[in-house]
């Protein structure tokens, strides 16, 4: 790939969906803005409950197809150009949740080799040179065995990039400060009347969620909020959306939040960011 932008943007995701989620106001704020948006998604999730009942029937490869065209369709939403399946499709399998009998299958990705996944990774950093990487925390933000795997592939990609040439300037963790999180429960409880679900999850339930002053950069997406709820509404097997909210499979309401949050661990930078390019000496990649 030649004749890139300055600015070079690499997401690192576990599922379809999770990039909408997480980081769908700061991807298509990023592409909007000129930058080179990448996502590389590890599994196509196989393994996802559904929502919709027209759509139970669907599971194992059946879901994952699904699931594939729904990522596109969230990343056209985002105005994201360049989705990768780590891999290639179907590399790894959605491995279920923790603990489950699922993890133990021999081609889910919780059980492949750091190692190689990671040189798959890596394959993708130097062909794109992106300055900047977003992935999880080490917990995989809530406990899943693929956020996790992804955490620990992406850790691990951008020191064998660094080996091979290109070093990333700056490594973000995805997070949600406690205090916005709470204002926006405190809302959501309010509203919950008006809203077609009849519960509402908690502060605890957020992946992510991690005291104030560990948030170095809020990425203001305002202005790209119905991207953000067009690409959710695209995962339709997992995501039921009704703005400014949205559930999961569990039927539980949390916000959707339009401004997005992160921790710098990786790179130097300080706190109270909003840019994720912030003191990167910018160049084109050719």
């Amino acid at each position: 790939m030649t004749d890139l932008p300055a600015r070079r943007l690499l997401l690192v995701h576990a599922h379809p969906d999770d990039e909408s989620i997480n980081n769908g106001a700061t991807m298509a704020r990023y592409a909007a803005d000129g930058a080179h948006v990448t996502l590389v998604t590890c599994t196509l999730g196989e393994r996802g409950e559904v929502i919709p009942p027209g759509l139970r029937h669907l599971a194992g490869p059946a879901l994952g197809a699904h699931r594939r065209g729904e990522l596109a369709a969230a990343a056209r939403a985002l105005g994201v150009r360049d989705v990768r399946l780590l891999g290639g499709a179907g590399r790894y399998g959605d491995s279920g949740m923790m603990a489950t009998p699922d993890n133990d299958d021999p081609g889910c990705f919780w059980q492949a080799d750091v190692d190689e996944a990671a040189g798959y990774l890596a394959e993708v950093i130097l062909e794109i040179r992106p300055q900047v990487l977003v992935t999880y925390d080490d917990r995989g933000g809530y406990g899943h065995p693929d956020h996790i795997q992804a955490h620990r592939v992406a850790m691990r990609a951008v020191d064998l990039a660094a080996g091979r040439g290109h070093r990333i300037d700056k490594v973000y963790w995805n997070r949600v400060p406690r205090s916005v999180a709470e204002e926006a429960f405190a809302r959501l409880q309010d509203e919950l009347s008006r809203l077609p679900f009849d519960k509402s999850a908690t502060v605890d339930d957020v992946p992510g969620v991690v005291d104030d002053e560990r948030i170095t950069t809020a990425v203001d997406g305002t202005a790209h909020a119905a991207a953000k709820a067009a690409a959710m509404r695209a995962h339709a097997t997992q995501i039921e959306v009704a703005e400014p909210y949205f559930a999961l499979s569990n039927e539980l309401a949390q916000p959707l939040l339009t401004t997005e949050y992160y921790e710098l661990v990786r790179g130097a930078g300080r706190a109270g960011e909003t840019d994720l390019f912030a003191g990167i000496a910018l160049e084109e990649a050719s």
